[in-house]
């Protein structure tokens, strides 16, 4: 059962090797911790404008470095899709006119529909959600 789903924030952390959340990660069922399609897509969407905007063989080079690092990190997560029953819910809170951005806003009503708690370091935003349990697994 998944109980935590992280924010694409904490994704980050997490493949950067931040201490505290690559401790947190580990304690964790393996079953208990998810991402969303939603954070893949805005990893991937950022690394795609790396490749189009790299003007040096270097820097074109490194960039898909990263993003095939990427991707090869990505697939060995459990990742949740954006389904009907969490765009459901994305359109309850868009009518609640929560002021988060739009990819957040999905990112939360996903993680209502699962009934879990997500692991963010944006806690000034997801706060406005009601109901929304959330976690910072980072320490700072």
């Amino acid at each position: 059962m998944i109980q935590f789903i992280l924010d694409t924030d904490s994704l980050t952390l997490f493949q950067e090797g931040h201490p505290a959340v690559c401790a947190e990660f580990l304690r964790q069922h393996s079953d208990a911790v998810a991402i969303t399609v939603l954070s893949v897509e805005e990893q991937l969407s950022g690394w795609y404008t790396q490749v189009r905007q790299a003007k040096r063989p270097e820097r074109l080079a490194w960039a898909y470095r990263r993003l095939s690092e990427s991707v090869r990190f990505l697939a060995r997560l459990n990742i949740l899709t954006y389904d009907e029953q969490a765009m459901q819910r994305f359109e309850q809170l868009r009518k609640q006119k929560i002021k988060i951005g739009r990819t957040d806003l999905r990112i939360a009503a996903t993680v209502l529909e699962q009934g879990a708690t997500l692991v963010t370091e944006n806690t000034r935003d997801f706060k406005q959600v009601p109901g929304l349990k959330i976690v910072s697994w980072s320490a700072r």
